[in-house]
């Protein structure tokens, strides 16, 4: 599954797709050969892969592995990037590496393909920004580089709400060498409003003109909703209930694993913002401080914008803060990383100082499933970090990390997808107000496999799911060459 640009909806139809094929009895995996995202998850194993392939695996009905996203890189700064393969940490690679210097990422990305296909009926692969991509074609292993190894057809999704939808399905096969044309068979058009009898005309003459089928159009949908693997679409959840409680989430520059938060924009009476504005602090009821991939920059730039002495100021007041991983180091006395760890170089910077611990990066990573409780309600999570944490003994231990009053720190990243923990967090900060938050009832858990289900019923009711099947299982048709290619 490719597409005409980043954030065209590739994971979105891999999802729906994988859901659907499930439905009709087909074991699926899917597959993505290389995600570069900061929002990741630890499968059952220990392993560490991209949020969106954990979750595509649960619309499979299949158990989450390394194996379905073999390469995973995480942003450290504009220019590299933190390596993760076979859910493993391998390193770091450079932007200049990425037409020539990947090879051997290339070839464990191949080889976990090749092993997926080995033990399912069906691979669903998602492919990674676009196909069309023509500077960044030698060294391509996720989009035709993988779709040639594996001879995969290929499905180009396109995100009509943008504009421009007919020119980017037709250009991005104009521009690929004819090798690559022969194996992408359709399009499929994302994220439609409105009287699709508008729109018929337009993709009959891109059938003409491409000599490809358009296999359906997704229409547009409020209720869409999943685990984002990339920080495009940091909106928030709002909502118009009266006295609804403020959550404020820190957009940090490297955020990670802002999922934490997706099970608070669920609440109904809950209205949640992103910002990087000390001014949205000041009527917040509760700030979270969320996870980052690069915790002493991101520290700085707090600093710089005036947020940090926003967030004391709010705790000076009484009111609640949420510290998660990376956010939770900075709520603390020091943040040492003397290996350059994370930073890149030894280092050691004062953090907020309102809890009572101490960070050291070590080069080892924690990856697990941890379970606990807190606030008297059971919760669960999972880890990902090099941070060893050293807490004084006047600190209440909080899931992995610490608490001092209405000040929380974890470890545990989707602590808050645990409906009891949840409801003692939001009542924690609503009684900073003189309130209480009672329990809404929504089940985190059942939310998701809803929207999945929605996701499966689309693709059901929109596209031809049948016929994508045939195309999986048999292979791209005989297609003709256009455009410079020709």
């Amino acid at each position: 599954m490719a597409g005409t640009t980043s954030d065209a909806g590739k994971s979105l139809v891999t999802t729906a797709l994988c859901r659907a094929f499930a439905r009709r009895g087909v074991r699926v995996a899917p597959y993505k050969a290389q995600n570069m995202s900061n929002n990741s998850m630890v499968c059952a194993d220990g392993a560490e892969i991209g949020r969106a392939q954990w979750v595509q695996a649960l619309a499979a009905g299949a158990e989450p592995e390394a194996a379905m996203n073999p390469v995973l890189l995480k942003p450290g700064g504009d220019r590299r990037s933190h390596v993760v393969v076979m859910g493993e940490p391998a390193g770091e690679i450079s932007s200049r590496e990425f037409i020539g210097g990947r090879t051997h990422l290339a070839a464990a990305a191949h080889a976990a393909y090749d092993d997926l296909a080995s033990r399912y009926d069906l691979v669903v692969a998602e492919g990674a920004g676009s196909p069309a991509e023509i500077n960044l074609r030698a060294g391509d292993y996720v989009n035709m580089g993988l779709a040639r190894h594996a001879d995969i057809p290929t499905v180009v999704v396109g995100d009509i709400d943008r504009g421009g939808v007919f020119a980017a399905f037709y250009g991005t096969v104009a521009l690929l060498e004819p090798a690559d044309q022969a194996l992408v068979a359709g399009f499929v058009v994302n994220k439609f409003r409105g009287d699709e009898s508008l729109l018929a005309p337009g993709l009959r003459q891109l059938e003409d003109v491409t000599g490809r089928r358009v296999f359906g159009t997704l229409p547009w949908s409020p209720d869409v909703w999943l685990d984002s693997e990339d920080a495009l679409d940091l909106e928030g959840r709002r909502t118009t209930a009266e006295g609804a409680l403020r959550v404020v989430v820190i957009r940090l520059p490297r955020i990670s694993n802002f999922t934490d938060v997706d099970a608070l924009g669920l609440e109904p009476e809950v209205d949640v913002i992103f910002t990087a504005d000390p001014r949205d602090i000041a009527d917040a009821d509760l700030v979270i401080l969320p996870g980052t991939r690069a915790t002493v920059s991101d520290l700085a730039w707090l600093r710089s914008r005036g947020l940090s002495r926003a967030i004391v100021r709010h705790v000076e007041s009484g009111r609640a803060v949420f510290g998660i991983c990376g956010g939770f180091q900075m709520l603390g006395r020091q943040v040492h990383d003397p290996e350059g760890v994370e930073s890149g170089a030894p280092i050691s910077v004062p953090g907020l100082d309102l809890l009572p611990v101490e960070t050291t990066f070590a080069a080892d990573k924690t990856l697990r499933l941890p379970r606990g409780e807190a606030l008297g309600a059971a919760a669960s999570g999972y880890e990902i970090h090099h941070g060893r944490i050293t807490r004084d003994t006047g600190a209440e231990e909080f899931l992995g990390g610490a608490r001092m009053d209405n000040v929380l720190g974890t470890m545990w990243h989707g602590s808050l997808e645990s409906d009891a923990l949840r409801t003692a967090v939001l009542d924690l900060a609503a009684q900073a107000r003189g309130g209480s938050f009672t329990a809404s009832g929504v089940s985190f858990a059942a939310a998701r496999e809803a929207r999945l289900d929605l996701l499966g019923d689309l693709a059901e009711r929109h596209l031809d799911v049948d016929a994508l099947l045939e195309l999986a299982q048999h292979g791209a048709p005989t297609l003709p060459t256009i455009g410079p290619a020709t």
